[in-house]
């Protein structure tokens, strides 16, 4: 069985000082993985472990292991952050103007809306990247286009997409360098990315001359000699280049940071003063501001049904009669679409998404397929109050659309976003900063209607 190990030498590998049974395999291996020398990160190999057991007697050899796995950390906010068009500091730094920003991810969509490059000016000239979408693939927006694995448009729009009117569910919507350049550059596969991809990736976007690096992805927490992340970052910063990295999806454990090198800018996740209000309003009249993205008529008033625990997958609903009812739904195991789905399909005609302590008062925004609102765990408390307190508890939902600074809850954590302290530097406070992370109205790589 083949495995990909990083291995660390000392010395370049002479072919005469393989000295096994196994020669001339060995050497055709060696030929192979020094084609992926990454200096100073070591070499990468691809073979059996027989044949990397003979490559432990070559001078020189210090360790291998195989080599991580890292995983994906996946509007209004320019107005949040103070930042405002055509005054201020905003405008002051030319939106961007002459940056490039250099994106390891899943890849990106050629010919995106948020990629036009209409009043961007061409590439500084220190760029040497490439554009693997060939010459009508990328513009002077999107500049640079390489792939490393075997696509996302999202952050790199959140970065530095262009104004685009009418985009989004409300409105005009644009990244936070609008007049940048983006050079994307394809290291994951929509679930997961290889270390040697990510390493191939840092090291092209130091040989291409981006000014700023983000990676919304990472591993588990590794000293920083062997955490290649830090080990590239620190590479980048060396050529003056901004490394800025998620802190990663682990919260709210604490300790449970990622990409925590000092010479990394670690973003947290926070929320902001924007909700996608669908609230719960109660047969007593007590309401609940939930969210929800999928704007609907309000609903007539139903009977709500509700088991403890209430998952509602399609299996569990099967044995209840739902039909006509409001479902309350705990966040389980399946995705919270996923429990809307059932419901619809089991005849509900809304449903009430309700957190529990983890959660706490983080809400989330997502195109529901149904009638649908997410309280939070406070709220859900004070329903399950109302539940008990009558044989017959009523409710309906009515979708308020977008509603701004009527959040107490702007500037907290999410509860998702991981926490510090550093472990492998615990002096160093972590994440550095946090940005708006939730609810995030993102670029789609197709029209919301497919």
């Amino acid at each position: 069985m083949a495995f990909a190990w990083f291995v660390a030498l000392i010395c370049t590998v002479n072919f005469i000082q393989v000295k096994s049974a196994k020669q001339n395999t060995l050497q055709t291996y060696i030929y192979i993985y020094i084609l992926y020398i990454y200096r100073p990160f070591g070499l990468f190999f691809g073979g059996a472990a027989d044949d990397l057991e003979a490559l432990r007697g070559v001078k020189g050899f210090i360790s291998a292991r195989p080599e991580r796995v890292y995983e994906l950390h996946t509007t209004h906010s320019p107005n949040f952050l103070g930042l405002n068009q055509n005054v201020g500091f905003w405008k002051g730094s030319n939106y961007g103007k002459g940056v490039i920003i250099g994106l390891l991810d899943t890849g990106i969509t050629a010919g995106h809306p948020s990629f036009h490059d209409q009043g961007v000016p061409p590439p500084p000239a220190k760029w040497k990247g490439k554009c693997q979408f060939g010459p009508k693939g990328c513009n002077n927006k999107l500049i640079g286009a390489r792939g490393f694995s075997s696509s996302s448009v999202h952050t790199s729009g959140t970065a530095g997409a262009n104004f685009v009117r009418g985009a989004a569910i409300f409105g005009n919507a644009n990244g936070i360098a609008p007049l940048a350049h983006v050079a994307m550059y394809r290291v994951c596969s929509p679930s997961s990315c290889t270390e040697s991809d990510v390493i191939a990736g840092l090291e092209a976007t130091i040989a291409d001359g981006v000014y700023v690096l983000s990676l919304s992805l990472g591993g588990d927490p590794a000293p920083f000699y062997s955490d290649s992340i830090a080990i590239g970052a620190f590479r980048a910063m060396e050529k003056g280049i901004s490394v800025v990295c998620s802190a990663g999806n682990r919260g709210p454990d604490p300790r449970s940071l990622l990409n925590e090198a000092p010479w990394i800018l670690t973003v947290g996740a926070s929320r902001m003063d924007r909700k996608l209000t669908a609230t719960v309003v109660l047969g007593k009249g007590k309401e609940f501001d939930g969210e929800s993205a999928h704007g609907f008529p309000p609903t007539t008033e139903a009977e709500i049904f509700y088991d403890d625990p209430a998952l509602s997958a399609e299996e569990q609903l099967k044995s209840f009669h739902v039909k006509g009812k409001i479902v309350v739904c705990d966040i389980g195991i399946i995705t919270r679409i996923g429990e809307g789905e059932a419901v619809k399909k089991a005849g509900g005609v809304g449903m009430i998404l309700i957190n529990n302590i983890p959660q706490g008062y983080t809400l989330s925004s997502e195109p529901h397929v149904l009638p649908a609102s997410h309280i939070s765990y406070g709220d859900a408390i004070e329903l399950k109050s109302y539940l008990k307190s009558t044989k017959h508890p009523k409710a309906k939902i009515i979708y308020k659309g977008t509603q701004i600074g009527k959040t107490t809850e702007a500037l907290k954590m999410t509860y998702f976003s991981s926490r510090g302290p550093s472990i492998s530097s615990p002096g160093i406070l972590k994440p550095d900063n946090t940005g708006p992370g939730n609810n995030i109205l993102e670029h789609l790589h197709r029209p919301a209607s497919t």
